[in-house]
């Protein structure tokens, strides 16, 4: 089982799961972010942190949100590790 990032995500990319992160399993897109599955090591430990709730467990993806478990899959591959000192795009 992996953790996945959902659509809820999308134009905001909080970051504060990049921080609590115990393996760099978190990949950047410009506008949101993905988990690479090969990296990520079941922890949880970003499920809380996420202020959006858009982080889930691959067996808990909504089905809304399917296509997300492929897209984190397929997406994390051709991104750069997440470092978390990107720029929020979310409104406060």
């Amino acid at each position: 089982m992996t953790h996945v990032v959902v659509s809820g995500c999308v134009d905001c990319k909080y970051q504060e799961c990049v921080a609590v992160c115990p393996v760099d399993a978190f990949r950047e897109a410009e506008t949101y972010l993905v988990i690479d599955p090969d990296e990520c090591i079941d922890c949880g430990a970003c499920i809380p942190e996420c202020p959006i709730e858009a982080i889930f467990a691959d067996c808990d993806v909504p089905e809304e949100e399917l296509e997300w478990i492929d897209r984190n899959e397929r997406e994390a591959a051709d991104l750069e590790v997440a470092t978390g000192d990107s720029p929020v795009l979310a409104d406060d």
